[in-house]
């Protein structure tokens, strides 16, 4: 989120395997010849390798025969770029799926995308860093969603907090009839405080309508700042967004991971995510990222009417 922002750095696609075709090469001719027979047995003989040539010809065909095909060379490991770096692609982790040619600006520059028939929904994510929002002038303004920030957790004492406009922010946006979701900002450093920060989101949003994904938004904290995440292992950190995601939907919510590109290159295995809703944060015009995501924020500096100052919009691309 735009809390702490991180540097999206550009990733190159994999190229793709060289084509070799297949060599077909023809066996040598063999000659024939005669055994001194008299003319009429020889004619015999000629007129008989004539017929079971004839037809060892229609049987066989032409006296060209293939060789077997030579198998291709092994591929090398697919490759991508992110930044100076060299990444192998994980096993098994589902492919970025979406055409790129199916990325456009509107007239209000905002990036949709449009494919088969089917569009995807734009949407936005505010905190109270957005301050007061008139929700109905949002709504007229062509947004469909909205997912808010329900809290936060310190990142030095690990204090569990509500956001300031949570409650306005959620009343607004349900009385102006968008689809709603939450997100918090964790910075839990074991699976049990995401589990608290589970149950925090649970006890906040019972009894009103969340049709949208809760997403577990862990990032790191600036440099220069010490924080209680500053040495989080990469697995730990995996399994405390499993471990919140779980808890969401045991209680009946579609639960999410928010994550920018480093993140999702470098610290989680997203493998063990694809059950749930993947929300990318990535800025620019079409999406470069490798693997599958649903949910994609593609600009923090979006214009909104309702809003003041800038805010992140989304596409909803399920």
């Amino acid at each position: 989120m735009n809390e702490y922002p991180s540097d999206i750095l550009e990733e190159q696609p994999a190229p793709r395997p060289e084509y070799k075709p297949r060599s077909r090469q023809a066996p040598p001719r063999r000659p024939g010849g005669g055994n001194g027979l008299s003319k009429l047995a020889l004619g015999i003989a000629v007129l008989a390798l004539a017929v079971a040539g004839a037809a060892l010809l229609r049987t066989f065909g032409p006296g060209e025969e293939e060789e077997p095909p030579t198998p291709p060379a092994a591929d090398e490991p697919a490759t991508f770029r992110f930044g100076d770096r060299l990444l192998t692609p994980l096993e098994g982790m589902p492919l970025n799926p979406y055409d790129r040619q199916a990325f456009s600006l509107d007239g209000k520059g905002r990036v949709t995308y449009e494919k088969d028939g089917g569009r995807a929904k734009t949407g936005v994510d505010v905190s109270t860093y957005q301050g007061e929002i008139d929700w109905q002038a949002v709504a007229a303004d062509g947004i469909e969603f909205a997912i808010l920030r329900l809290g936060y957790r310190g990142y030095t004492e690990g204090g569990l907090f509500l956001d300031q406009t949570f409650t306005s922010n959620l009343q607004g946006a349900l009385d102006a009839g968008l689809d709603v979701g939450v997100y918090f900002f964790s910075q839990a450093i074991t699976p049990e405080e995401a589990e608290e920060e589970a149950q925090f989101i649970l006890d906040a949003v019972q009894g009103y309508e969340i049709t949208y994904p809760i997403a577990f938004d862990w990032e790191p904290i600036s440099p220069g700042e010490e924080a209680r995440t500053d040495s989080l292992d990469n697995g730990v950190l995996t399994r405390c967004a499993g471990a919140f995601c779980a808890k969401i939907r045991e209680a009946g919510y579609t639960p999410a991971v928010y994550f920018n590109q480093s993140l999702g290159y470098l610290r989680y295995d997203l493998r063990e995510l694809t059950e749930h809703i993947l929300w990318l944060a990535e800025y620019d015009t079409k999406p470069d990222f490798y693997y599958h995501f649903d949910l994609w924020q593609y600009t923090h500096t979006g214009q909104v009417a309702g809003i003041q100052g800038d805010v992140d919009l989304d596409l909803d691309l399920r």
